[in-house]
């Protein structure tokens, strides 16, 4: 009886780690996202984390016939990149992100996780 309770346990803990790797820490996707800087702020509770907002160029229309600014909202890891954005608001920037399926409180809200500056203008 006490071997089906270990294995049945040890069942849901690898089930458990494996739905915790795949949702929070396995890269969904990677890219590149260009446009104006609009803000970058260093914010958070318990944890803070670099979060901003780029302008992507163009507009969209919306299903009720608005008209929507195209937003790419992302989080900052490494405190480098965050302050150099910090310098870059209001600039045109190229920017490299990694997508996860959902954000961690100390990663950031976001789950578009920017790691790297490509260009600058």
């Amino acid at each position: 009886m006490m071997k089906w309770i270990i294995s049945a346990i040890l069942v849901v803990l690898i089930g458990l780690g494996i739905y915790v790797f795949f949702n929070y820490y396995w890269s969904f996707g990677t890219g590149v996202k260009s446009g104006t800087l609009n803000f970058v702020t260093l914010k958070g509770y318990v944890f803070k984390t670099y979060e901003g907002r780029v302008i992507q160029a163009g507009l969209k229309g919306s299903a009720g016939g608005g008209i929507q600014m195209p937003e790419f909202d992302f989080s900052i890891e490494d405190p480098r990149i965050g302050d150099s954005l910090m310098r870059c608001t209001g600039r045109e920037v190229e920017l490299h992100y990694t997508e996860y399926k959902n954000a961690l409180p100390w990663r950031g809200m976001q789950k578009y996780i920017v790691d790297s500056i490509m260009a600058v203008r």
